[in-house]
């Protein structure tokens, strides 16, 4: 099975959305009762933005804007808000993948830190905006940060358990455009 084969591509789609199910139910079970003073790291998004700069046709945007809709619904956010930010950061990290295929692994890390960055801003910010109750400012700091320390960890889970790499500047997609 090639690298390009249609079967392979919707594997790993089928791969992201379990990847991001699976997030979801162990992020849900009842664990912890008692209220923490700090959030853990969103693993979907960061799961998201490193599948969206590794190989962009395995998470199209309407599988993205389905997956983040799903967890805010699952997740009791407010529904779509994350997803719309999300499914923007994704694209953008896509638009300027080709420019950071060469890029080192710091500058990828700086890149996704300012987007993901953005989207926990934006979101704070469009909540407060339209006055719903936003989240301590302690929590996002701490969700921002555990979300950014854990990019490397994904990446690595990525690059050499799924086998989700850069695309090479000769690689071809399904459609026999260039990557």
């Amino acid at each position: 099975m090639t690298e390009l084969s249609p079967m392979r591509l919707w594997l790993m789609r089928g791969g992201f959305v379990l990847l991001a199910l699976v997030i979801v139910f162990f992020h849900i079970l009842p664990l912890d009762t008692q209220p923490t003073r700090w959030a853990g790291p969103d693993l979907i998004l960061a799961f998201a933005c490193a599948w969206s700069l590794r190989r962009p046709d395995y998470v199209p945007p309407l599988l993205l804007a389905v997956v983040f809709l799903i967890a805010d619904l699952l997740l009791q956010r407010p529904p779509g808000l994350l997803a719309l930010l999300a499914l923007i950061g994704c694209e953008n990290l896509k638009s300027r993948g080709r420019s950071l295929r060469d890029a080192t692994f710091a500058v990828e890390c700086l890149t996704v830190a300012v987007v993901i960055t953005f989207i926990l801003v934006a979101n704070r910010i469009i909540l407060a905006l339209v006055l719903v109750d936003v989240p301590g400012l302690s929590l996002t700091l701490s969700e921002l940060g555990m979300t950014l320390l854990v990019y490397p960890l994904v990446v690595a889970i990525t690059h050499g358990l799924m086998g989700v790499r850069k695309a090479a500047p000769g690689d071809l997609d399904t459609t026999g455009q260039r990557i």
